[in-house]
């Protein structure tokens, strides 16, 4: 263990809230943001906007003029579709950070032999030696894979950063078809399948105990009880001479299954999440022969960011984000085993409210419904 388990609590657990305040207060000056400041995706020739109803012109603020952080580094200053839809860790902590390492190294203007694919499949390597630790009975080693895993995702940030900065786009975007699309999409896949492979072996090597055979433990004599908890690994026919109570390990099968669930959830919020971001982007963005008043309107409304942040939550991104807190907190299979079922819940509400939006927006951009 890299450090006592109850110092790492209290770590984490700070170190948690911090994080969760910081992203709450983040999301609140994105709103802000996006309702009180021009947005660039809409590529108005002045900073107004025309009332379609009343046709009076509102001279709206450019954010770039009031902000005191760089628009380089500052995730609040290109607002688009995709990036209300990315989880709070890549859109407010690792951008940011790729930004000040892609300053320091030059990496779009001066690295040009270093592709974005190429540091896509760097990660992916990356992927294939955190899993690696992730199978190690010791927590220090597993925790160094999480670290790993971490590494990995920011890397899967650079990549789509590095693209960006080349062909100067302002703020996320999903080219949907590309190359880098697929290339970046594959090598996500790989290093998924890689942190699930080494946890799949971690706990068939270490299976998680449930539950009591044989005599209850509160008829044991207290010495009998210490001698079992101190005894992880007593076996059935030992203990069944004996009469004493024992935990049961979950069977190999159980886990697979649980695993099997929980990465079904991943793949279904990973096409919901890619399908909803093409159709918001095609309805606000990219669909010019829409009244623009109409789809600004939209993308601006609290109904439309409330849904998106929906998916900054069941995104996959976010499910690898707290699977990894759990194997770094050791509690892998109390995780796996609390969200295997109830995670589709939330897939599936979060789904439903956007397809419910989509056909909402889509009736207001082009038929005058209401958002």
């Amino acid at each position: 263990m890299m450090w006592p388990s109850s110092q790492a609590s209290k770590i984490l657990t700070l170190l948690l809230f911090v994080v969760v305040v910081y992203c709450i207060y983040m999301d609140t000056l994105l709103f802000l943001r996006i309702n009180n400041f021009t947005l660039d995706i809409f590529e108005q020739a002045v900073n107004t906007t025309q009332d379609s109803s009343t046709h009076n012109t509102i001279v709206q603020r450019n954010y770039e003029d009031v902000t005191l952080i760089p628009c380089n580094i500052n995730p609040l200053c290109h607002p688009t579709v995709k990036a209300l839809m990315v989880d709070h860790i890549n859109h407010y902590i690792y951008g940011p950070l790729c930004s000040l390492l892609d300053m320091a190294l030059g990496i779009s203007e001066k690295m040009l032999f270093l592709t974005p694919n190429m540091i896509s499949f760097s990660h992916v390597f990356i992927a294939v030696v955190g899993a690696k630790l992730l199978t190690c009975q010791n927590l220090a080693a597993r925790r160094i894979g999480i670290v790993l895993f971490q590494i990995r995702m920011f890397l899967d940030d650079l990549d789509g950063h590095v693209a960006r900065e080349r062909k100067h786009i302002k703020g996320e975007r999903s080219e949907v078809g590309t190359m880098g699309y697929w290339v970046d999409g594959i090598c996500d896949l790989l290093g998924v399948i890689a942190m699930m492979i080494g946890i799949v072996f971690y706990l068939k090597n270490n299976p998680p105990r449930r539950g009591y055979k044989g005599t209850p433990v509160s008829t044991l004599p207290y010495h009998q009880l210490k001698e079992i908890n101190s005894a992880e690994d007593i076996e059935k026919d030992h203990t069944a001479e004996i009469g004493i109570s024992y935990k049961t390990k979950v069977s190999f099968q159980r886990i697979v299954q649980v695993i099997g669930l929980f990465s079904g959830q991943m793949v279904l919020s990973s096409l919901a999440w890619n399908r909803y971001i093409d159709m918001y982007q095609n309805m606000l963005e990219n669909c010019v022969e829409y009244d623009v008043f109409r789809r600004e309107t939209a993308f601006k409304s609290s109904k439309f960011f409330f849904a998106t942040g929906f998916w900054r939550i069941v995104n996959p991104h976010s499910y690898l984000h707290l699977l990894s807190l759990a194997i770094f907190c050791d509690k892998t299979w109390p995780f796996l085993k609390a969200v295997h079922y109830s995670g589709y819940i939330s897939l599936v509400i979060t789904a439903g409210v956007s397809e419910y939006l989509v056909e909402n927006i889509r009736a207001y951009v082009m038929a005058g419904g209401g958002v």
